[in-house]
């Protein structure tokens, strides 16, 4: 009973120590975030280690330079589940892409090691639609290559992105710059539907999502001169001021600070009205017609109409998943959201079953 009675008081006293630290220095959490990624590997990136039979890695490959578009799956859901495995909401946002940019070659790179295993598993057949489209490459990224001899190369090998708050989201930030840095071209998040091609629009391109900040989740570099100079730029402030413990500091905390230097303004505001040397700074509605706080609407069929109206002049739509993650919808239905899976990535709503 004593023994019991020590172990409990040893176990609290534990507990107390690390909540301390946790409250009090929160960029020093990194026992306390080994311990929750040993408990919930999902959320980790350990998989980024492990050596397996994988996909064909991108630095073998030669994406067209200067016109591709990138998505990045950095969750360890693939080697989890034993082959490649993906989301309607993320093939939605690959197919649309596919579709509307037929010239432009879509690549789609997944940071956990796996393979193809067609057997007739939803996942299964939404990777078969993509592949039905002559554009879409779907590769790993050995990350440890991947940032080798870049700028990026010592805050991967030290273990930061490991032991970040939000591993697999700031291993994202990491990649989009990183990408847009070695080819050039167009970074999508997986929570997009892509309504009106990307093609005509020149290189070197960002968005605001509110007055004030400027988002990551739609980012174009050209390979070359301004775009890559710039890209560079972004991946030496991710280098020298990575924060862990800050979601959004490592993201669209990059691209506003850059932008605030370049176009010598305060807010995305005004850097839409400025030339930021080359840059253009979209508007609100061209990649985010609705707030992340009002990410419902996409999901309620009351405000179905007022979306499609605020969004008709759009290039994307984004559905905020760190938000909207849970949130499913009839297939068939007549929110907003369906109504855009309906016409822009119609083969990945012909596999799902009732809820997508």
């Amino acid at each position: 009973m004593l023994f019991y009675q020590l172990q409990k008081k040893t176990l609290l006293t534990t507990c107390l120590v690390i909540a301390t630290i946790y409250m009090i220095q929160p960029q020093n959490r990194t026992i306390f975030n080994h311990f929750y990624y040993y408990l919930y590997p999902r959320k980790s990136i350990q998989c980024y280690h492990t050596k397996s039979e994988t996909l064909p890695d991108i630095s073998d490959s030669k994406p067209v330079r200067g016109r591709s578009i990138f998505f990045h799956e950095t969750s360890c859901n693939s080697h989890l589940n034993g082959k490649i495995y993906i989301t309607a909401r993320q093939a939605c946002a690959v197919e649309s892409a596919a579709r509307l940019n037929p010239n432009f070659e879509v690549n789609l790179l997944f940071a956990s090691p796996g393979v193809f295993r067609f057997e007739n598993t939803e996942s299964d057949r939404f990777l078969q639609s993509l592949l039905s489209y002559r554009n879409v490459k779907i590769h790993h990224v050995d990350y440890g290559r991947y940032t080798k001899d870049t700028p990026v190369e010592g805050l991967y090998e030290k273990g930061q992105l490991e032991v970040s708050w939000y591993a697999q989201s700031h291993a994202s930030d990491v990649l989009r710059y990183l990408t847009l840095y070695k080819y050039g071209g167009i970074y999508l998040d997986l929570d997009v539907i892509v309504i009106r091609s990307l093609e005509l629009l020149a290189p070197n391109y960002a968005g605001s999502e509110s007055t004030r900040n400027v988002a990551a989740g739609v980012l174009s570099f050209s390979p070359d001169g301004l775009g890559h100079e710039l890209a560079k730029r972004c991946l030496e402030d991710l280098n020298e001021n990575f924060k862990g413990y800050d979601w959004g500091y490592n993201g669209p905390g990059v691209i506003t600070r850059l932008l605030k230097d370049i176009c010598g303004a305060d807010t995305a505001e005004e850097m839409v009205a400025r030339r930021c040397q080359g840059f253009r700074v979209f508007p609100k509605k061209a990649f985010y017609p609705i707030s992340w706080w009002d990410w419902e609407m996409y999901f309620d069929e009351k405000d179905t109409q007022k979306v499609l109206n605020i969004s008709k002049n759009s290039y994307v739509i984004h559905v905020w998943n760190k938000h909207s993650g849970n949130k499913r919808v009839e297939v068939k239905g007549k929110t907003a959201y369906a109504i855009f899976a309906q016409k822009f990535c119609p083969k990945v709503v012909e596999q799902c079953g009732y809820l997508f």
